[in-house]
């Protein structure tokens, strides 16, 4: 059976929680579904583009399984951030944000999605991933398709109580399976196809659909299943959702699925290789030139871009420095919000991270329409 872990990296909290509003000032008497009765009130939005979050006995409700995947050795942490927050887009396109209020996973446990997640066994039936052929070879043996899966409930509010309204599962699935011949020997690796890991998941988003329909909150409830193709290991972006699922109240199958043309790139772009906008790396090249000829304490500038086919749709920019002085990082700080206005491109979120050895120095970001960006600087005290 292969080895089962729970990643509790606070850090990868999906974003619509970075910046919550005030508390909402309803409190709301009990829940339906499995919560207990108690005070719950809702966390308030920061934009009109997140969802509201729930606090129940004055504490957020933490996920019930968040974060369990198969062990993938050193793993990539830039899938675990793309996988939950993509599935809020994903979300988004059919709970919307008005309407709904975002609550984390309740109904799938830490042990049913370890079991899930596992391989189809004697001792564990349902397991998700295939049986063992007892091949080593990395051509030969059945891999580890599914890597992690993860539930998110949207709720609605009805006299001043909270009832299940939704929930969207992912499915996430390797594009590399990496695995051991012996417990402490090399790491060897399994690649797989897009066309073969998403003919699983599919497959396996039927059983899942089936055993959701199982459990009493779940049978007359919409439920969206979305599938994640995570990056290798090496690769410095998280992975990209190529399909989803909307399924009606009550349905065992997915009827019919949606493509989704989104992937991740690396600025700047590698000798070779291209994005869907050669504007949008040029501004970018600009931007790095601009700010290294500058300030030549850099140790590295480059960014995720997120596209939705050709449109860009988010950048996350990363500046790695060697500043010890914190008025050369106030300077430098300053100097970005400048020369970010000036280069990269206009109308989508952009953040950037500065970050030295010893931690992270200071944030921008700006939110999508916004003209400025806004700074924070860490102090070192």
């Amino acid at each position: 059976m292969k080895r089962l872990r729970t990643f509790l990296a606070l850090a990868a909290v999906p974003l619509f929680l970075a910046a919550c509003g005030n508390l909402g000032s309803s409190s709301m008497s009990g829940t339906s579904g499995s919560n207990s009765s108690g005070s719950t009130q809702l966390t308030g939005q920061s934009s009109d583009g997140d969802y509201e979050g729930v606090i129940k006995s004055g504490h957020y409700q933490t996920s019930k399984s968040r974060g369990v995947t198969n062990s993938q050795d050193s793993g990539n942490t830039y899938n675990l951030k793309s996988f939950e927050n993509g599935m809020l887009s994903v979300s988004k396109k059919v709970f919307s944000t008005k309407k709904y209020v975002f609550q984390e996973g309740q109904h799938l446990t830490t042990s049913t999605v370890q079991n899930w997640l596992d391989r189809k066994s004697k001792s564990n039936p349902t397991g998700l991933n295939p049986k063992s052929n007892g091949s080593t070879s990395s051509t030969k043996r059945n891999p580890i398709y599914i890597q992690a899966l993860e539930e998110q409930d949207y709720m609605t509010q009805k006299n001043n109580k909270l009832h299940l309204g939704g929930v969207t599962v992912g499915i996430a699935v390797n594009s590399v399976d990496y695995y051991k011949k012996t417990q402490y020997g090399a790491t060897y690796e399994t690649k797989i196809t897009k066309a073969a890991g998403e003919a699983y998941a599919k497959q396996a988003a039927n059983t899942v659909l089936k055993r959701l329909r199982q459990k009493s909150a779940l049978k007359d409830v919409p439920i969206v299943i979305a599938i994640y193709r995570q990056a290798s290991n090496d690769s410095l972006v998280g992975g990209d959702f190529i399909a989803y699922s909307q399924n009606k109240a009550g349905s065992t199958s997915v009827a019919k699925w949606t493509a989704m043309d989104e992937k991740n790139y690396v600025f700047p772009i590698s000798s070779g290789s291209s994005s869907p906008n050669s504007n949008d790396s040029s501004a970018f090249t600009n931007f790095k030139t601009e700010v290294e000829n500058f300030f030549p304490n850099l140790s590295g500038v480059t960014a995720q871009a997120h596209y939705n086919g050709k449109s860009l749709t988010g950048m996350h920019v990363n500046i790695q420095t060697q500043f010890y002085s914190q008025t050369e990082i106030i300077s430098f700080t300053q100097y970005l919000q400048t020369a970010a206005q000036k280069y990269l491109p206009s109308g989508v979120p952009i953040d950037i991270t500065v970050a030295s050895t010893d931690g992270t120095q200071s944030f921008l970001s700006r939110a999508s329409g916004a003209k400025k960006f806004t700074s924070h600087v860490f102090n070192s005290y």
